[in-house]
């Protein structure tokens, strides 16, 4: 009996061991520094883990796709070196810090994850100025506020849990008749161009306008009790 104890004792500090050294070898950088350590590494090996869609239609310089969320993630990992550091982001941060683990799993030594995903790097770092407008322009987005004397806006995505949570209180709010309020749910992925002026980090995003003025915004879960008050 006591052998059996001592076993289980041992699996258990085995186990911690492992799960210490795996996430020793992952380091959750802020966009500052996860742009630094990008810029002082020589040919990073720096990998956008989003869909295609989404490497597509904007990524950072250099990287290359490897969908987290593909059944051939680990079998494409192969392709990188597992003894030098690797470089890895998604939209927020969540697919990301997946992705982490599972190359840590597979014995890669250094994983730098970008907390906050892209949004977070293009929020922060300086950008170039571009003719090109995805998505809603800034002066469509005004016009959207003229509507009604309170709008409220909501930035969601796809693949955001948080986003689709709110997703069957937001509609029916949508639907209920309200002569006063305006309800408008944006694509963030398909919208980067207001979501830059915005400089929105996160998702997903509240934010409320009355009389075409600002006045709340929140990034992150809201729940419909919250948000009420706030109309």
């Amino acid at each position: 009996m006591k052998n059996k104890f001592l076993i289980l004792i041992v699996h258990a500090l085995t186990f911690q061991l492992c799960q210490s050294q795996q996430n020793k070898n992952i380091q959750n950088l802020s966009a500052t520094e996860f742009a630094a350590k990008l810029s002082q590494t020589t040919q990073p090996q720096l990998v956008d883990v989003r869909t295609p869609e989404e490497f597509l239609a904007d990524h950072l310089n250099n990287a290359v796709n490897n969908n987290v969320l593909d059944a051939a993630f680990d079998d494409n990992a192969k392709n990188l070196n597992k003894l030098k550091p690797v470089f890895i982001y998604c939209k927020a941060g969540s697919r990301s810090a997946k992705a982490a683990q599972k190359l840590s799993d597979l014995g890669f030594k250094t994983i730098y994850n970008l907390d906050g995903g892209i949004m977070k790097y293009n929020a922060g770092n300086a950008k170039k100025n571009t003719t090109i407008i995805n998505g809603i322009s800034t002066a469509e987005y005004a016009l959207l506020l003229k509507k009604s004397k309170t709008t409220v806006i909501n930035f969601y995505a796809k693949w955001c849990g948080p986003c689709k949570k709110m997703e069957p209180y937001i509609l029916k709010m949508q639907a209920e008749p309200k002569s006063n309020i305006n309800i408008v749910r944006l694509d963030a992925d398909q919208n980067k161009t207001i979501l830059d002026e915005l400089k929105l980090d996160g998702l997903p995003v509240i934010i409320i306008y009355k009389n075409q003025k600002e006045t709340y915004r929140h990034i992150g879960y809201l729940s419909e009790n919250d948000l009420k008050k706030q109309l």
